[in-house]
């Protein structure tokens, strides 16, 4: 009767398993069918043939543009990483808040491109732009990783120890301690995100390498843009062997000592901005609200909500929900690149070479090369946030595939992969996918700023036209789609009784 019991048990975990894929995948069917996918231009084999030329042949016309760009770049994620990481580590402390809880939620579920947008208008083009564009949203995702972290630490061993009895003694002697070294596994990945971050901030005018990639690539240097790439992904690829923990003071004092934050700020325009530019239109000027004033608001809104909103929102959800399917199928065909139940040393090595260099590149970055080459639709979207996704989930499945122990005469080939592995591994697979689709979500709607037709497309033309209000409720609008779809997610991994590990991901 208790074999029965659990196997019972484990049938119906694997049916809910089961059944919550076949719902997103159908999901999935049925926005590929609204979805835009037509390639226009007319011949993206040429185009591609000229990027591949300009790959092979890298030129760099400017070395101290080149130089000064990447160091640009290192120094608005450095500053960024570290205010987010302070700011983090004290919204930790009071995560259990709804408040809290809420206020990070909120921050960072808008994307580092929309942060600088708003900055810009204030502080213009700044180094205080790149860096608060980077340190609001990364302190919201670090608040989250840390308070977690504080959660889930182990205190059985020190649950009668004396300092159990002091709450501040007992965080610094016990919690802090235990909890360090994912924090700071975790925080030196998110350094390496702000590095694709603060590249990309280039795309709306900041000097970092980003800016020279995207004036390249629009001119058809792709031999220059080429040297612009690597470049970055060296710079990238290498965090490992230079970033050490001994040498992280001096790299901070050397980074703001050479791009200071700082900003020509105009107290009269910042009181202009929140007063009068991002109120909505009928209700500037007024004190009191009125029948009258109310009514146009309604009006307003209600066209905002037709024109913009409505198709923005659903445009982000469709884009959104094929790129994570996608993302899921192209992960499981890639986590044997990473695993030792499938390939020996040297071929594990190569499949890891190639799962970074995938996930090193910026998912805008991809988008954008994907619409030079199959011109403005969703499927360069859909391609570059499932290939940078993919290669990031595909890594810790593959890793996580090493715990596996198989039985001696476990067959090889397909029969291991679908029968063997796939079905142990494939909880934690949804675990880390779910995981992920905040963020595939927000990048969905940052894509819009290529001319995809995203709730993004829809905040940069309003910045484009300097219709502020407009923009504020749309970046509103997406933050609420974001944290909606963040918790739908968390609540289907506790239904599924899915757990991630945070210090990963």
């Amino acid at each position: 009767m208790l074999f029965n019991s659990d196997a019972n048990s484990l049938d119906t975990s694997a049916k809910a398993l089961r059944k919550t894929s076949f719902w997103f995948a159908a999901i999935a069917l049925i926005c590929l069918l609204c979805a835009d996918l037509d390639i226009s231009t007319v011949d993206p084999w040429h185009e591609l043939s000229l990027m591949a030329v300009g790959a092979l042949s890298p030129s760099v016309w400017s070395w101290p543009t080149l130089l000064t760009s990447l160091a640009n770049t290192f120094s608005f994620a450095l500053q960024g990483v570290a205010l987010a990481a302070i700011a983090g580590f004290i919204l930790a402390l009071g995560y259990g808040s709804t408040i809290i809880r809420a206020f990070c939620a909120f921050i960072r579920s808008i994307h580092e491109l929309f942060w600088a947008l708003l900055f810009i208008q204030i502080t213009g083009l700044s180094s205080l732009t790149g860096l608060l564009a980077i340190a609001i949203p990364y302190a919201g995702t670090l608040a989250k990783i840390y308070g977690e972290l504080f959660e889930e630490v182990d205190l059985a061993p020190a649950r009668n120890s004396p300092a159990a009895k002091q709450p501040l003694t007992h965080f610094f002697y016990t919690v802090l301690p235990l909890a360090w070294r994912p924090m700071a596994t975790y925080t030196s990945y998110r350094f390496e995100c702000a590095i694709r971050s603060s590249a990309i901030l280039g795309f709306v005018g900041l000097p970092t390498i980003g800016f020279h990639l995207e004036t390249a690539l629009g001119e058809g240097h792709y031999s220059e843009a080429a040297a612009y790439f690597y470049a970055l992904l060296l710079l990238i690829g290498t965090l490992r062997f230079w970033l050490q923990k001994s040498l992280l003071p001096i790299y901070l004092l050397a980074v703001f000592y050479y791009l200071p934050p700082q900003a020509q700020i105009s107290w009269d325009l910042i009181a202009r901005f929140i007063t009068e530019d991002i109120v909505p239109t009928p209700l500037r000027g007024e004190v009191f609200f009125t029948a009258g004033t109310l009514s146009g608001f309604a009006d307003w809104f209600s066209l905002l909500w037709q024109q913009q909103m409505w198709p923005g929102l659903i445009n982000t959800v469709v884009l959104g929900q094929i790129s994570l399917v996608f993302t899921g199928l192209l992960a499981l065909l890639l986590f044997p690149l990473n695993s030792p139940l499938f390939f020996r040393r040297c071929g594990r090595m190569t499949g890891d070479g190639l799962l970074i260099l995938l996930r090193t590149l910026p998912e805008y970055l991809l988008a954008f090369l994907g619409l030079l080459i199959l011109g403005p639709s969703m499927l360069p979207a859909i391609l570059a946030l499932g290939i940078h996704n993919a290669a990031i989930i595909a890594h810790l499945v593959g890793r996580h595939s090493e715990e596996l122990v198989l039985r001696s005469d476990a067959s090889g080939g397909l029969n291991r992969y679908f029968y063997e592995v796939l079905p142990r591994i494939y909880r934690q697979f949804l675990a880390f996918l779910f995981y992920r689709w905040e963020v595939i979500l927000r990048e969905t709607a940052i894509l819009g700023i290529l001319g995809i037709s995203t709730l993004g497309f829809y905040i940069d033309s309003a910045f484009e036209e300097f219709r502020f209000d407009r923009a504020l409720i749309l970046i509103l609008a997406s933050a609420l789609l974001n944290i909606s779809v963040d918790q739908f997610a968390r609540r289907i991994r506790l239904r599924l009784h899915l757990k991630t590990t945070p210090e990963s991901l």
